[in-house]
């Protein structure tokens, strides 16, 4: 359980940053007020990306595995 909380947080943490970064500077550039802009979308974006990667990450492992299942 503590792996797969540890797992969820790391990736979302990953995901979120790269996401928010990106689409915020695809949205503003690199502007006098970028990192203000992108930390606040920052701080949105990683409690639901945790939630979501806890939450439904076993579930998506499972799929995984039965769609990479040998033929």
């Amino acid at each position: 359980m503590a792996q797969r909380i540890v797992s969820g947080l790391l990736m979302s943490l990953l995901l979120s940053s790269v996401m928010t970064l990106w689409v915020t500077w695809s949205n503003l550039g690199f502007v006098e007020h970028f990192l203000a802009s992108w930390c606040k979308a920052f701080v949105m974006a990683w409690p639901v990306a945790a939630t979501i990667a806890i939450t439904f990450g076993p579930r998506v492992q499972q799929l995984t595995a039965k769609l990479l299942v040998p033929k």
